[in-house]
């Protein structure tokens, strides 16, 4: 991906058994206009390679942008979910 491209997220509502995808994940879009044309979308997915995949199989979400900056920066290996904070009363 070039510095000049913009970065973007979505989250991953289901499979179909594709193997280097996790339901309720988020992943990086690479644009590929000819590919959303189609109906897909390249993902950089859990092999840290991109592929295509159905649209269909994710919602796109924002992230702040520095998050943004550091997920794009760090190997798939390396992106860990955020920490889920639960207030207690």
């Amino acid at each position: 991906m070039n510095e000049n491209s913009k970065s973007r997220f979505v989250l991953c509502i289901r499979n179909d058994d594709a193997d280097d995808l996790e339901p309720r994940k988020v992943y990086q879009v690479l644009s590929d206009r000819s590919a959303a044309r189609e109906g897909y979308a390249r993902i950089i997915d859990e092999s840290g390679e991109d592929y295509l995949y159905p649209a269909e199989y994710f919602v796109p979400v924002k992230v702040p942008v520095a998050i943004s900056r550091q997920w794009v920066l760090l190997p798939t290996s390396e992106r860990k979910p955020a920490r889920r904070v639960v207030a207690r009363g």
